[in-house]
């Protein structure tokens, strides 16, 4: 249940909701679109977008669009093993974020489709905080979906969600 007085924390899994927006609509994502969708009137306390930096050139005008869309940005640097394989994922971050606010927080809007989040969303609704996820549903966790409180399906409004890539 969604009420005024509501204090909210969004947590954005970049990563998840990158790959999720290219390959489901060929589009990235409006995160000033999502965030105003989720917290809806609501007291916004915090803001997070989770990044991983690979040192493209392209990627700091993101970044600065990020910013400007409300988002307080948590940076980790994208992780090149011997043989190439490549790794950058802010699970456990997102995860200690979420426990470490959820004393002070009635609401975390969790912006993944990321089924390992489903163990955190128990969690915090054990606490008693409201566990909303917002995700595209063609890719997201049907467990996770099941899990969280309110599920805004970023697929019902693609036009609002997304911007197309040209």
């Amino acid at each position: 249940m969604k009420e005024k007085e509501q204090r909210v924390a969004v947590l954005v899994d970049v990563g998840n909701m990158y790959h999720s927006a290219r390959a489901l609509h060929n589009a990235r994502v409006n995160y000033r679109e999502v965030l105003k969708a989720v917290v809806d009137g609501r007291k916004l306390i915090r803001a997070n977008a989770y990044v991983i930096r690979s040192h493209s050139q392209e990627e700091e005008g993101f970044f600065e669009a990020l910013e400007k869309s409300g988002f307080y940005l948590k940076f980790k640097d994208l992780q090149i093993f011997p043989g190439g394989v490549k790794k950058g994922d802010w699970d456990v971050g997102i995860c200690i974020d979420a426990i470490r606010m959820s004393s002070r927080i009635d609401v975390i809007i969790l912006v993944t489709g990321d089924g390992d989040f489903e163990p955190l969303v128990e969690y915090l609704q054990n606490q008693g905080v409201q566990v909303e996820v917002a995700a595209f549903r063609e890719s997201a966790s049907h467990k996770l979906l099941e899990k969280a409180d309110v599920f805004v399906d970023l697929s019902s409004d693609v036009k609002r969600f997304t911007i197309p890539i040209r």
